[in-house]
């Protein structure tokens, strides 16, 4: 009996023991348990954001979409641009050249109106400047060659008359 009452009060001890442990378990259970409670809140809070994330993705997908459609539309234009630079440098090119020849021409026309026409026309104003002051000296005698030939137109005539009158 001794052995048994030894036993009984080995017993008593873990149990006491075993109560202390399911007191601490208990406690800690009861952290865990609000652990948990966190957990699951976190959880429900990451599922709204993950929620709202797909959204944003589903919206950026849409933009990505139309950004790739205007990108398309942007490098169609640009081959156009592309068509368009090239043919204007050609035509800049051909002006160019056009440009160069009608320097040159300019240039050779510069120098025979330089060279050619202008000592003509000096030449040319020269000749008429002195044949109007020529003009301009003896205005006045060719009114008194006029009177004088409305006179000899006269007399002519008044001879005339007379010299047929006699030999008539």
């Amino acid at each position: 009996m001794k052995v048994l009452k030894s036993d009984v009060k080995e017993l008593k001890g873990e149990v006491k023991i075993l109560k202390s442990d399911v007191e601490e378990l208990k406690g800690e259970v009861k952290v865990l348990k609000e652990d948990v409670a966190d957990l699951k809140e976190d959880v429900a809070d990451l599922k709204e954001d993950v929620a709202v994330l797909k959204e944003d993705v589903a919206v950026l997908k849409e933009d990505v979409a139309d950004l790739k459609e205007d990108v398309a539309v942007l490098k169609e234009d640009v081959a156009v641009l592309k068509e368009d630079v090239t043919t204007l440098k050609k035509d800049v090119d051909r002006l160019d050249k056009k440009t160069s020849s009608m320097d040159s021409e300019m240039k050779k026309t510069s120098l025979m109106i330089e060279n050619v026409a202008i000592p003509r026309l000096n030449r040319i104003e020269a000749c008429y400047i002195d044949t109007y002051e020529r003009y301009k000296r003896n205005s006045d005698l060719f009114e008194t060659m006029r009177s004088d030939i409305e006179i000899i137109k006269l007399v002519v005539t008044s001879h005339s008359e007379q010299l047929h009158v006699l030999f008539a």
